[in-house]
C-alpha cells in the first residue's frame, strides 16, 4: 500500500484546480490534434520501423558507442562514457573546473535532473541556469518539480508564474503571457553572454556521423550549446542510433506525438564542435559527451524491460493517461513520469523510487495505443510491480487476500455465501450497498456497490444446464468471480442467449478467481497457483469452447496463463491449448449468427420505440481483445435498439479492479467524467462488456439517483423488453 507522505501528495494533487485544470485542456485538446497531425499517415507502419531501429539497437549499445565515439573525436570532440550518475557528475564538474567556470546554461535535460547535476554543481560552487523556458520558472520556485517530461510548468497559470517572476524581480509583473517571456528572454540572454559552460541534452544520437539530434520550439537550446565556449551533452545510451537516416521515422514521429506538431520549431543537429562566441569574434569550441550507462546497459540485458529502451520521450503516453491528467508527473513520476516514467525510474534511479508511482496505473492501455515506439506500458508495469513484491513482499492486507483467502476457492466461496447472509445491515434488502460504515465509507464514495447475490451462479446451474438435442457447440462457461457472487443474473443471460443459438452449456464447478487481482498487485505465486486450478477444471468440461463474459478473465485466460507457466513445458502446453479455446461471449455470438442478429420475438412489441442504448467500451475488451466494433454490430442487430454514441466512450471508468479500492479518491473523478457522458448521450441505457465496469457504473448511476440503466451485453440481448423499465437494480 502506498504510504502516507504519497497519500497526501495525491490528495494536494487533486485539490489542485488548476492543476487538473491546465492538465485536462490540454489533454483534451491533444487528442483532437494529434488525431489531425497524424491523418494520412500510417501509425502503425511507422510505430513498427522505430520500434525495429531502437530495438535493434538496444542489442548494441556497445559496438554503437564505440563509432559514436570514434566520429565526434575524429571531429575534434570528446566522449566520455560514464558508467553511473556519479561518473557523469564528476567529469562535467572536472570539465567545469579545468576552464574556471562558475555559471553555466542549461537547456532542457531530463538525463540532467536524473543525474541530480544541479544540485552537485551548486554545493561545488557553480551555478547551473536552466534556460528552458518551464524549467527556469520551476528553477526559480525552490522544490518545484516538473509535471510532465514535455511541458514541465504545464500546471502553473499565468497568474502563479506572474507572483514567481514579482519575486524574483522585487517588481510587480502582470500576468501577461507575452510580456513574460519578454522578461524572460532579458534575463537569460545575460546568461547566455556569461557563461563559460553550455549543458543539453539530446533527442537522438547517430553512430556512424557522431551527430546529436536536438528537437525544441524556443531556441534557447541553439543558444546553449553555440554561445558558450564549452558545450557538454549529455546523451542515454538509449539515444543512440545506427545510421543519419533512422532519425527520420523518430523526427515524424516525436513531435507529432508529443505535441500535436508536424515538426518542432527547430530541429538541430551538431556533429563536431561548432565556432563558440568570445565577444570579439569567433573561438576555438570544446565540445564533450557524457554517453550516459547509468542502468541502461543493465536494461538491455533484461529480456523483460529492454522494450522500454525504446522509448523516446515524446510523453504521448501521460498525455492520454487518465490518472495523470489528475495528479500529474508531480506525483506520478519520480524524475521521469507515468507508467514509462516508473519503469525507466526502476533502473535508472533504483526500485524504491519506482514503487509508489508505478502503483497509480490503473491498466486501462490508452499509453500502448498511443506509444509511437510500439511499447506495452502497461505489461511492463505489471513485471515491475512482480519485482517490488519479489523485493519488498506483499503488504500484510493484500497477503491475507490473496494468499489467505483468493488462493483457497473453497474458503472463498465459503466466506462470500456467509456475507451473503450477514449483509443485512448494510444492504437494508436493497439490491445494492449505498453506504458503508467507519474507515470502508470512501468505498461508497460517489459510487454504490452490489451485494453479494443470496444465490451464487454455481447454484443455478443446475436449473439452467437443459441438454440440447444436437448441440452446435458445447461451452464451458468460465464466469469470474463478479458474475458468480455479484451479479448471476448476467450468468443466466449467456445462457439463455448462447441456448437460443444451439450451443449447450456448462458450468465447470471447480473453476475459482482468475487470478487478475493476484497478477495486478505483482503476486505471481498466487496467480501461477489459480492458472492451474482452472486449467485443471476446464479441461474437465471437455468443451469445444471456453467462453466468458468478462473480458479481464477472456486476457486472463488466453494470455496470462501460456505466460506465468511458461518456465513449466508441460504445464504450459495446456495453458495454450485452453487459450486457443477461449471466446468472448459477444465476440461467439457474432460468430454464431454469422454477423446477422436474429430477431428475438420478445424483443420488440408492435408499436414499442426503440431503446436508446449507448456503449461503454471495457479497456480490455478494446485494447487487449480488439472486439468494441464487433460489440457495436451485434447491439445495432438488434430490434429495437438505437445505438447512440457518447463522448470518449473508451475513456476508462475508474475501476481498474482492485484499483478502485486501492485508490478511491483517483477512481472517483475518473467515474465522475465518465457518468457525464452518458447522461449527455441521452441514452436510457447503458451497454458494457466487462462485469467490473457494471460494477461501477450502476454504482456511479445509482448514487446519482438516475433512471439510466446499466446492463451487460448478454442481458441486453436476452430481454430486450425489460430495458424500457427504471432504476438501476439488478
Amino acid at each position: 500500500m502506498a504510504g502516507k507522505e504519497f497519500k497526501q501528495r495525491i490528495r494536494q494533487a487533486l485539490n489542485n484546480a488548476s492543476l487538473r485544470g491546465a492538465l485536462g485542456r490540454f489533454a483534451d485538446s491533444y487528442v483532437v490534434s494529434r488525431e489531425e497531425v497524424y491523418a494520412g499517415r500510417d501509425f502503425e507502419s511507422l510505430r513498427q520501423r522505430i520500434a525495429a531501429i531502437k530495438a535493434d539497437a538496444a542489442g548494441r549499445y556497445d559496438e554503437l558507442a564505440d563509432r559514436f565515439s570514434r566520429a565526434v573525436e575524429a571531429r575534434g570532440g570528446k566522449v566520455f562514457r560514464a558508467k553511473d550518475a556519479a561518473a557523469a557528475r564528476e567529469y562535467i564538474y572536472q570539465v567545469a573546473k579545468e576552464h574556471g567556470v562558475t555559471e553555466i546554461v542549461k537547456s532542457k535535460s531530463f538525463a540532467s535532473e536524473e543525474i541530480h547535476l544541479n544540485e552537485f554543481l551548486q554545493e561545488r560552487g557553480i551555478n547551473p541556469y536552466e534556460t528552458d523556458l518551464a524549467e527556469w520558472i520551476l528553477q526559480l520556485m525552490p522544490g518545484e518539480r516538473p509535471s510532465h517530461m514535455v511541458m514541465p510548468a504545464i500546471h502553473l497559470p499565468k497568474e502563479e508564474v506572474a507572483r514567481v517572476f514579482s519575486r524574483y524581480l522585487g517588481e510587480p509583473v502582470e500576468p501577461d503571457i507575452k510580456n513574460m517571456v519578454r522578461i524572460a528572454r532579458r534575463e537569460l540572454r545575460k546568461k547566455f553572454l556569461t557563461a563559460g559552460m553550455g549543458i543539453s541534452g539530446a533527442n537522438i544520437a547517430v553512430a556512424e556521423t557522431g551527430t546529436i539530434v536536438l528537437c525544441t520550439n524556443e531556441g534557447n537550446a541553439r543558444l546553449t550549446t553555440t554561445v558558450p565556449p564549452v558545450h557538454v551533452a549529455i546523451v542515454g545510451y538509449e539515444k543512440l542510433v545506427p545510421s543519419i537516416k533512422d532519425i527520420v521515422p523518430i523526427l515524424e514521429a516525436l513531435p507529432r506525438s508529443g505535441t500535436a506538431q508536424p515538426i518542432t520549431s527547430y530541429v538541430t543537429m551538431i556533429t563536431g564542435p561548432v565556432p563558440a562566441w568570445r565577444g570579439e569574434g569567433e573561438g576555438i569550441k570544446e565540445l564533450h559527451v557524457v554517453l550516459l550507462d547509468n542502468g541502461r546497459t543493465r536494461m538491455a540485458a533484461d529480456p523483460v524491460f529492454k522494450e522500454a529502451l525504446q522509448c523516446i520521450r515524446c510523453a504521448s503516453c501521460t498525455n492520454v493517461c487518465p490518472v495523470f491528467q489528475l495528479v500529474s508527473g508531480q506525483v506520478y513520476g519520480y524524475i521521469y513520469n507515468g507508467g514509462i516514467g516508473s519503469v525507466l525510474t526502476a533502473f535508472f534511479n533504483s526500485l524504491e523510487d519506482a514503487v509508489d508511482p508505478q502503483s497509480l496505473c490503473i491498466g486501462c492501455r490508452r499509453c500502448a495505443e498511443v506509444c509511437p515506439a510500439k511499447i506495452n506500458i502497461p505489461d511492463l508495469v505489471l513485471k515491475l510491480r512482480e519485482r517490488v513484491v519479489t523485493k519488498q513482499g506483499l503488504s500484510s492486507g493484500y497477503r491475507i487476500a490473496l494468499h489467505g483467502i483468493v488462493a483457497k476457492p473453497k474458503l472463498m466461496h465459503t466466506l462470500l455465501r456467509a456475507a451473503s447472509r450477514l449483509q443485512g445491515p448494510v444492504t437494508h434488502g436493497q439490491p445494492l450497498i449505498r453506504h458503508l460504515p467507519l474507515f470502508f465509507s470512501n468505498l461508497t464514495s460517489g459510487r454504490s456497490l452490489p451485494a453479494i447475490a443470496k444465490e451464487p451462479l454455481r447454484d443455478r446451474v443446475k436449473r439452467l444446464e437443459g441438454r440440447t438435442g444436437r448441440p452446435r457447440l458445447k461451452a464451458a462457461f468460465y464466469s469470474g468471480c463478479v458474475i458468480d457472487f455479484a451479479y448471476p443474473e448476467i450468468g443466466e443471460a449467456v445462457y439463455k442467449v448462447l441456448g437460443r443459438e444451439g450451443v449447450q452449456v456448462t458450468f465447470p464447478q471447480g473453476q475459482a478467481c482468475c487470478g487478475a487481482p493476484a497478477v495486478y498487485a505483482g503476486d505471481r505465486e498466487t496467480a501461477v497457483k489459480l492458472a492451474k486450478q482452472n486449467i485443471t477444471a476446464l479441461e474437465e468440461a471437455r468443451a469445444d469452447v471456453v467462453v466468458t463474459a468478462c473480458p479481464t478473465c477472456a486476457v486472463a485466460l488466453k494470455k496470462d496463463f501460456p505466460e506465468l507457466l511458461a518456465g513449466e513445458p508441460a504445464w504450459e502446453e495446456r495453458a495454450r491449448a485452453l487459450a486457443k479455446k477461449v471466446k468472448d461471449f459477444t465476440e461467439l455470438v457474432h460468430e454464431l449468427t454469422g454477423g446477422q442478429g436474429k430477431k428475438v420475438k420478445q424483443a420488440k412489441k408492435s408499436g414499442s420505440r426503440a431503446v436508446k442504448v449507448t456503449y461503454h467500451d471495457s479497456c480490455h475488451f478494446k485494447r487487449h481483445l480488439g472486439l468494441d466494433q464487433v460489440a457495436r454490430q451485434v447491439l445495432k442487430e438488434q430490434p429495437g435498439v438505437e445505438l447512440v454514441e457518447m463522448q470518449e466512450s473508451d475513456r476508462c471508468c475508474g475501476f481498474g479492479g482492485s484499483y478502485s479500492i486501492k485508490y478511491p479518491e483517483i477512481s472517483a473523478p475518473i467515474l465522475e467524467r465518465k457518468l457525464k457522458n452518458i447522461t449527455e448521450s441521452g441514452a436510457q441505457v447503458v451497454a458494457a462488456d466487462c462485469p467490473g465496469c457494471v460494477l461501477q457504473l450502476r454504482g456511479g448511476l445509482d448514487q446519482k439517483g438516475s433512471s439510466i440503466k446499466v446492463k451487460h451485453t448478454a442481458e441486453v440481448l436476452a430481454a430486450l423488453e425489460n430495458l424500457q423499465g427504471g432504476g438501476n437494480s439488478k
